[in-house]
């Protein structure tokens, strides 16, 4: 069920702040149509960290309609504080997902046995199946491979989500786990080099813009044609690189925004738009990939 191109989804504002959900539900139909394999809901790229849990469960509940069935939806349902994501995950699991995505808890730096507590928790919360989530970048820890295969002893823990975009990583855990356990990655900038060494599929920002090359780069490297998955992926390398000069999810926003697919490239404070030789640099990206006129 989860394999291949998964979108980290947006969550789409009005200028007053409130969810779009009349754009939310037109980014799902794009999806679908251009034939991602599965939806990530309010994690990271989601502004997760600044909805409320009535909003956050809201917009999975919406994305779980709009999708009816046709792909997989993943939530997210991470915390830094157990309880809450506890909380979340029992809720959200009432919701007709497929799964979820738990961050590492972040500012609060818990030890690796913390880790192992806190996630056997959230996992013990639904029988859905758990994919981890380590990105090191944004949590400012580094769930280390020993903690993962401790936690993927757990029958409901299915796979990791790695964005520490560490190749070496890769090639630990697959050395280390189950071969049935899922190893995701979350950098788009190495995610075909991934899945050309094994991954079974990416978490990506990239597919916000580009889902139909996304989708054709994992498929080419699940079916084992690495000249192919390389050949789709080169036209993105500098698209890759272009939607992180500023946090994430400030670009795709504003690319969305600019191809039409999203009203507004409001975003919840403390986040704020692109500078302008931000919103220059992502226009020149979508203008050479052809998806915006100068």
């Amino acid at each position: 069920m989860f394999q291949g191109s998964f979108v980290a989804l947006v969550t789409p504002m009005l200028a007053s702040g409130e969810v779009d959900y009349e754009s939310l539900e037109k980014l799902v139909a794009f999806h679908i149509e251009n034939n991602t394999h599965g939806i990530v809901a309010v994690g990271t790229t989601g502004e997760s960290a600044t909805l409320p849990f009535d909003e956050h469960i809201n917009v999975i509940s919406k994305i779980v309609e709009y999708v009816a069935g046709k792909v997989p939806v993943i939530a997210g349902s991470g915390a830094n504080a157990t309880d809450e994501a506890v909380f979340l995950t029992k809720e959200i699991a009432k919701l007709g997902v497929d799964g979820f995505l738990s961050v590492v808890p972040y500012y609060n730096k818990p030890q690796q046995k913390g880790l192992i507590a806190h996630f056997n928790a959230v996992a013990d919360a639904s029988e859905l199946p758990l994919i981890l989530y380590n990105v090191p970048s944004r949590t400012v820890l580094d769930m280390q491979t020993s903690t993962v295969v401790e936690l993927a002893k757990h029958k409901n823990i299915v796979g990791i989500k790695d964005a520490t975009g560490d190749l070496t990583r890769l090639a630990e855990l697959q050395a280390n786990l189950p071969k049935d356990f899922l190893l995701f990655s979350g950098d788009d900038a190495t995610g075909c080099e991934f899945m050309n060494s094994g991954g079974d599929g990416v978490i990506s920002v990239t597919a916000n813009i580009m889902p139909n090359s996304m989708s054709k780069m994992c498929e080419f490297a699940l079916a084992g044609d690495s000249k192919a998955s390389k050949a789709s992926d080169e036209p993105l390398e500098s698209l890759h690189q272009t939607l992180f000069i500023a946090p994430n999810p400030v670009m795709p926003k504003w690319a969305l925004y600019k191809m039409g697919l999203i009203k507004t490239p409001n975003l919840r404070l403390p986040m704020v738009l692109p500078e302008l030789n931000e919103q220059a640099a992502i226009e020149h990206e979508l203008n050479v990939l052809g998806l915006i006129e100068k």
